[in-house]
C-alpha cells in the first residue's frame, strides 16, 4: 500500500545506467544483440533515461568495445530516438566517436579524489578538468547536452573519507565547464543518510541547488535506499540506478553493485512518488538479463516479484 510521506517530491526521474555502468565490468562479453535488447526492454518499461554505453578505449573496458555497433543497432530499431540516449565519453576521442554517430547527450566521468582520478583517468584532480574542458566545449558547440559524474563523493578506498568542500569544488568546476547536471557518486557505498544531507547542503551553500544534482548510490553496506530517502527530503529529484542491481566500478574493487532500479521503484511507489516506470515489466527485464548472465539478480525486489510471492505496493 502506498502511504505518501511528507516532504517528498511529486515526481522523480530515474536515470537508468544498467547497460553502461551495470555491464561494464562483466568478465564474459555480453553479445551486442543482447545489450540492444536490454536497452529496448528498459525503454519499453518506461525508464525515461537509459544510458546506453561508453565510448571508452576497448583496452580499458573491453565489455564496451562494441559501442558503435550497439548504437547502430539501436538506430536501426529505434530510429533517431536512439541518438537521444546518453553515452559516456571519457575524452575527446570518445566524443568524436559519439558525435560521428549523431549522439545528442553525452556524459563525462570525473573524480573527487586525487588517487582515483589517477587510477581511472591517468590524470590528477586538477588535470582532469583541463582534459574535460575541450570535451564539454565541443559537445556544447555541436548542440549536445553534457552530464557530469563525480565519483568517490562519500569515501575513497585509498584516501578514506572525502571532505565535503573537496567534493563541492570538484563538482562546481564541472558545472562551470558547462555540464547541465552533476551526478554525485557513492562509488564504494559508504555514504549514510546524514552525509547525504550534509553534501547536498554544502552544494547549496555554494549556490548549486538540488535541481542541478543527481545521486548515484551503491548498496555495499545496505544504505542505498536510506540514502535515497535522505536525498528526496533534501530536494533531489534525479536518481541513478541499475536494473537488477548490476554493476560496480572496474577501477575500485570495493565498489559492489549499484542501487537496483526495482528496489528504487518499490520505495518510490510506497512513498507515493511518481516515476513513470512499470515495475512488472522492469522485473521481467532484469530476470531476463540475469538469465543471459547466468546468475540470479541481486535485487531484493526482483527476487521477490520474480518468484511470484509478492505484490507491488501500488
Amino acid at each position: 500500500m502506498a502511504v505518501p510521506a511528507p516532504g517528498m517530491p511529486e515526481h522523480v526521474t530515474i536515470y537508468e545506467v544498467g547497460p553502461r555502468d551495470g555491464l561494464q565490468n562483466e568478465q564474459e562479453l555480453v553479445p551486442t544483440p543482447v545489450k540492444a535488447e536490454f536497452v529496448r526492454r528498459l525503454l519499453a518499461a518506461g525508464l525515461p533515461v537509459v544510458e546506453a554505453t561508453s565510448f571508452v578505449h576497448p583496452r580499458w573496458v573491453p565489455q564496451l568495445a562494441d559501442a558503435a555497433d550497439l548504437v547502430g543497432s539501436l538506430v536501426d530499431d529505434l530510429g533517431d530516438h536512439a541518438r537521444a540516449l546518453p553515452v559516456l565519453v571519457p575524452n575527446e576521442r570518445g566524443l568524436d566517436r559519439a558525435l560521428e554517430l549523431g549522439m545528442r547527450h553525452v556524459a563525462v566521468f570525473g573524480s573527487a579524489t586525487e588517487t582515483f582520478a589517477r587510477k581511472n583517468l591517468n590524470r590528477g584532480l586538477d588535470e582532469q578538468h583541463a582534459m574535460f574542458a575541450p570535451v564539454v566545449d565541443r559537445a556544447l558547440a555541436a548542440g549536445a547536452d553534457v552530464r557530469a559524474y563525480v565519483s568517490m563523493c562519500f569515501g575513497d578506498p585509498w584516501e578514506g573519507p572525502v571532505p565535503l568542500a573537496q567534493v563541492v569544488d570538484a563538482g562546481r568546476r564541472l558545472l562551470d565547464l558547462g555540464a547541465s547536471q552533476l551526478s554525485l557518486g557513492d562509488t564504494i557505498g559508504v555514504g549514510t543518510a546524514g552525509h547525504v544531507v550534509a553534501l547536498v547542503e554544502a552544494f547549496g551553500d555554494a549556490g548549486i541547488g538540488p535541481e542541478r544534482l543527481a545521486l548515484h548510490f551503491h548498496d555495499t553496506y545496505g544504505q542505498a535506499l536510506s540514502n535515497v530517502q535522505a536525498g528526496l527530503r533534501a530536494g533531489i529529484t534525479t536518481f541513478d540506478a541499475s536494473a537488477g542491481g548490476l554493476g560496480g566500478c572496474p577501477y575500485a574493487e570495493s565498489a559492489t553493485g549499484n542501487l537496483a532500479t526495482e528496489d528504487l521503484v518499490w520505495l518510490l511507489d510506497g512513498l507515493g512518488v511518481g516515476h513513470g516506470v512499470d515495475l512488472a515489466s522492469l522485473v521481467a527485464t532484469s530476470t531476463w538479463m540475469a538469465g543471459q548472465l547466468g546468475r540470479p539478480s541481486p535485487s531484493a525486489v526482483v527476487r521477490a516479484l520474480g518468484s511470484g510471492t509478492a505484490q507491488s505496493p501500488t
